[in-house]
């Protein structure tokens, strides 16, 4: 049977407002949006702000705060003329990792007047679609992956202004 492994892992000071089962609703309902069938699997951490600062300096060169990383295990694109990527012996596809820092959801969810769900949802999206390729470096791909968002939220019935 195929197997969608959606692995949540939300910082304990943060469990009592989130549940595991509503951001694997969320990465489901993204993948299903993008074609994206079984067996894969993904992660999602919601942690602190230091955390994720820390993950950026050190795997993006940035000593900033940000608001969602992610962190892809597909080959990309500049890897066209190696050797393909190998497939794991379990046959899943293993996406990668969004790593989301909640109090900085939490801050933006104020400066766009809405609610943290829906600042999670979106940040989750947008990482779920970096891990398949989205980019938004360019206006046409920030263009691109900014409707499927859009999309996505609209499906788990939040809107995006």
């Amino acid at each position: 049977m195929a197997t969608l492994g959606i692995d949540v892992h939300i910082e304990q000071r943060f469990k009592v407002s989130l549940k595991e089962s509503w951001f694997k609703k969320i990465v489901k309902k993204a993948l299903d949006t993008e074609g994206i069938a079984p067996p894969v699997e993904i992660g999602v951490v919601i942690t602190d702000s230091e955390t994720v600062q820390q993950l950026n300096k050190a795997y993006r060169g940035k000593d900033e705060p940000t608001d969602v990383l992610a962190f892809t295990m597909l080959p990309s694109t500049e890897q066209e003329d190696e050797l393909p990527f190998a497939t794991p012996p379990d046959g899943i596809r293993h996406l990668g990792e969004v790593v989301i820092s909640y109090p900085q959801a939490a801050q933006q969810a104020k400066e766009q007047r809405h609610g943290v769900e829906q600042e999670l949802a979106l940040l989750t999206i947008h990482g779920v679609l970096h891990l398949l390729g989205y980019d938004h470096d360019q206006a046409e791909g920030r263009q691109r992956m900014e409707a499927k968002e859009k999309e996505i939220l609209q499906r788990l019935s939040f809107t995006r202004g």
